[in-house]
This record gives C-alpha cells, structure tokens and sequence, in this order.
C-alpha cells in the first residue's frame, strides 16, 4: 500500500510497514496543507492510507464518501508510540478504504 505520513507521525514508524511504501507530506510539499487540502491531494496521487497524530481530524473534516483510509495515532512521541507500534502496524494492515481507525497511545 501506498502510505502517506503527515507532518505530526514520527518517522521512524516507517520502518516497521515493510511491505508498503511510505511518503513524509514535506517530500511532496505538503506539510503546509490543512487537513481538507491534504486528504483532496493524497487522494489524488493515488495513496491508500493517510497516518497521522492530529487527534482532531474527525471533527474537523467530513470524512464521509473518502477513498483513502485514515490511521490516527492518538499521541506522536516516538518513546510512547514505540509501545503500540504492533497495534498500529495491524490496524495499517487490514485498513480499508474510506476506513478510520484510531490507536490509543498512553501517555505513560
């Protein structure tokens, strides 16, 4: 799968997604868009999975009728994703379009 990460998902999560391939927003210049123009465009190019830590997403876009599937990590340090990064790698996985799934990252 073709996977997108926004400027707030630690990049070292990358490593554990072998198997897909994985795009930082900044190497397209997207680290500026907001969260609408971001979905439009990442759609567009053809991604199959936006990963994010904006917590906010859901309430701020309507995500009804998107193609792309939606992973949120609830918290984007690196130590404390670490923990879950099994669950986040399986909810990447088996993610379908227009899904969203959000991972619980404890802060302790």
């Amino acid at each position: 799968m073709l996977i997108l990460f926004d400027h707030s998902t630690p990049a070292p999560l990358s490593s554990y997604l072998t198997g897909h391939t994985v795009i930082e927003a900044k190497d397209r210049g997207w680290d500026r868009l907001s969260n609408g123009d971001l979905l439009a465009e990442a759609e567009r190019a053809g991604f199959d999975i936006l990963v994010t830590a904006d917590n906010n997403l859901a309430y701020q876009q309507n995500l009804e009728g998107r193609k792309i599937a939606i992973v949120v990590i609830t918290r984007n340090s690196w130590r404390l994703v670490q923990r879950v990064v099994r669950k986040i790698v399986a909810a990447i996985n088996n993610a379908e379009p227009g899904s969203y799934t959000e991972i619980e990252v404890a802060s302790r």
